[in-house]
């Protein structure tokens, strides 16, 4: 007689119906919808308030998240608009999930994530760590955990289906794939970013580690898409506990994996089952996270 089974866990909320709109997909966090009336040429991009952790979306939502992406997405296209043009058309959105959305243009998306590193960690540090390179980019001897590179480096990824991981791959690989000036131009774009955006951070006592953005062509122009420069998409760390040499303490979802992976969650990774619900007070304190790197980048009051 084989064992009981633990109870599954429950499903992450479905995506809302919208007036006027059409669901077609939906990722770890977002939730894509295109005009009801076959209109072609524009999406409503809403930022749900689920949270993913270790390849999987957890049942448990974190309130005001995906408007803490938005409302930070928003304040970032602006100031980058110099530099790269962006696929925000508006933000009137159904009131249903206002505050959360963003009608865009439809882009024809490269198919290439595109990070850009000025601090070591993560997947970089693993590469490193084996090779001595990131992205078939050699760096110095010596470096640890959180160590600042002396200039950012371009080191893309494929772009993983839901459920898997990206691949950290070379420029030359991204050539191949896209096109020798589209991937100077995608490199280039990338870096420019990240540098205004870590200068920007860094007069708010912040350190930008990395970054990860989207671009997509729209007619002959390429567009800066999806989020921009939020706790998802970058490693934001407090400046006043940089430490190289360790794993920093940064605004994102660290409560959520510390807790994930501690015994009091009883969760085993390589069992295969799916992560357990989110204690109140882990939800609690990853959403204070969330809205303190909004409010010490933007300097402006969290809106009720």
């Amino acid at each position: 007689m084989s064992a009981p089974q633990p109870p599954a866990a429950p499903e992450p909320p479905a995506a809302p119906e919208l007036p006027g709109w059409r669901h077609t997909y939906s990722g770890k966090v977002r939730d894509l919808y295109v005009p009801a009336s076959g209109e072609r040429g524009r999406v409503l991009v809403v930022a749900s308030d689920r949270i993913s952790a270790y390849d999987h979306v957890l049942a448990t939502e974190v309130p005001d998240k995906g408007r803490v992406l938005t409302a930070l997405s928003l304040w970032w296209f602006e100031r980058l608009a110099d530099l790269v043009p962006n696929h925000v058309l508006s933000t009137d959105v159904p009131a249903a999930v206002a505050g959360r959305a963003m009608v865009c243009r439809e882009l024809e998306m490269f198919p290439v994530e595109c990070v850009a590193r000025g601090y070591l960690t993560g997947s970089g540090l693993a590469e490193y760590r084996a090779s001595g390179a990131v992205c078939g980019i050699a760096l110095p001897p010596g470096l640890v955990d959180g160590s600042r590179l002396v200039e950012p480096v371009f080191t893309p990824a494929t772009k993983a289906e839901l459920g898997e991981h990206d691949e950290n791959v070379s420029f030359e690989h991204v050539a191949t794939t896209v096109g020798a000036d589209a991937a100077a131009e995608l490199r280039d774009l990338t870096l420019a970013v990240y540098r205004r955006a870590e200068g920007v951070a860094r007069e708010r006592g912040i350190v930008l580690a990395d970054t990860k953005l989207e671009f997509g062509r729209d007619g002959g122009r390429t567009v800066l898409g999806d989020e921009v420069l939020t706790p998802d998409s970058s490693r934001f760390w407090p400046a006043e506990e940089w430490s190289p040499g360790r794993a920093q303490p940064s605004f994102d979802k660290q409560f959520v994996r510390d807790w994930l992976t501690s015994p009091a969650s009883g969760w085993d990774r390589s069992g295969g089952a799916p992560p357990p619900p989110l204690p109140a007070e882990v939800v609690e304190r990853t959403r204070a996270r969330y809205v303190e790197a909004y409010e010490r980048l933007t300097g402006r009051a969290f809106p009720a």
